[in-house]
């Protein structure tokens, strides 16, 4: 099974932007020698923590210094873009690195209303969502002489398009047009289940996909021990509460006693939101992954995981890669 990288190129406290696209980029190259297939990032607005907002321009920077891996978008957030835009950008990255690029797209924001309003996007350019993303596919798909707008670069370049989601509609978008799907398990996972079987249910083959091919993403917060593992997962339940109080900040450091920051009363829901996680040794990762595989049948997998250390965040992917590797073998045997 194929497992990848999503990646928001997080800035953690003490740290600015330049050395987030750094990170980012030794991740890169790394999760390439780990046997990662994909590295993607998204698509996120007014967050000082998320430095990947110019998503297309990162692509191509992580794409030009890694050799083999597939790098794409998880993803470009459409009702922010005209189709057209999306596909001379992608266009022009495939052209860069042929055959690497994979674009998923969203149907969300990636901010809040203030955003859109400084995107100058309105909130109905979300109800056109499946009809761009068919007119996207066609600008990228085959020549077409009579067509009154053209995308160049673009036109002929078939870069993959993927459905991100994490409710039923992009479920069904992406199984009407035959796309393969991501969903967003890693914080919103009350749907996953409903949505998997929506999608694998109504499938229409296309000339892009034959059968359903459905992604789960999984956070990962692995360490030698437990405990460190555990304290690693309180950055994300801290960033996570804070930006469901509306003061998204950079990535806060790990901490000892969580409740010191983030009231009891709150951990019931931030641990439904990261319900999908896998949290632990080498040894309880692996477990985990099995277990999730098991559960919820995945094509393939792609791990997130916002942690504050960049040495320990590059650690915990290496687990995951590790793991995955191992349940191969066993799968194989």
């Amino acid at each position: 099974m194929r497992y990848s990288v999503l990646d928001l190129s997080p800035v953690p406290e003490g740290a600015e932007i330049a050395d987030a696209f750094r990170n980012t980029v030794a991740l890169a190259q790394a999760a390439e020698s780990w046997g990662y297939h994909r590295y993607w990032m998204a698509e996120h607005h007014n967050m000082p923590g998320i430095a990947s907002a110019a998503t297309a321009v990162l692509i191509g920077h992580v794409a030009g210094t890694t050799q083999t891996m597939r790098v794409g978008a998880g993803g470009i957030m459409l009702p922010n873009h005209a189709p057209l835009a999306v596909a001379e950008a992608f266009g022009t990255l495939e052209t860069l690195y042929p055959g690497r690029i994979d674009l998923g797209l969203g149907r969300a924001s990636g901010g809040d209303g203030a955003v859109m309003q400084a995107l100058g996007v309105h909130p109905s350019r979300a109800e056109n969502f499946a009809r761009e993303v068919a007119e996207l596919r066609a600008m990228m798909g085959d020549p077409a002489e009579g067509r009154p707008v053209r995308a160049f670069p673009g036109e002929g370049s078939h870069v993959p398009l993927w459905i991100l989601g994490s409710s039923l509609y992009g479920a069904q978008v992406a199984a009407q047009l035959g796309l393969p799907y991501a969903f967003a398990s890693h914080f919103a996972p009350a749907a996953l289940v409903e949505a998997f079987d929506v999608y694998r249910r109504y499938f229409q083959p296309s000339e892009t996909l034959t059968r359903p091919h459905a992604m789960l993403a999984v956070n990962v917060f692995a360490a030698e021990t437990q405990a460190k593992a555990e304290r690693l997962r309180t950055t994300m339940q801290q960033a996570f509460y804070n930006l469901r109080l509306g003061k998204p900040g950079k990535l806060p450091a790990p901490i000892d006693d969580l409740e010191s920051v983030v009231p009891k009363s709150a951990w019931p829901a931030l641990d439904a939101a990261l319900k999908i996680s896998v949290i632990g040794t080498p040894q309880q990762v692996e477990l985990q992954l099995r277990d999730l595989i098991k559960r919820y049948r995945p094509d393939e997998m792609i791990f997130t995981g916002q942690i504050h250390d960049h040495a320990a965040r590059m650690r915990s992917f290496e687990i995951a890669a590790q793991a995955m590797q191992q349940i191969a073998v066993t799968e194989l045997a």
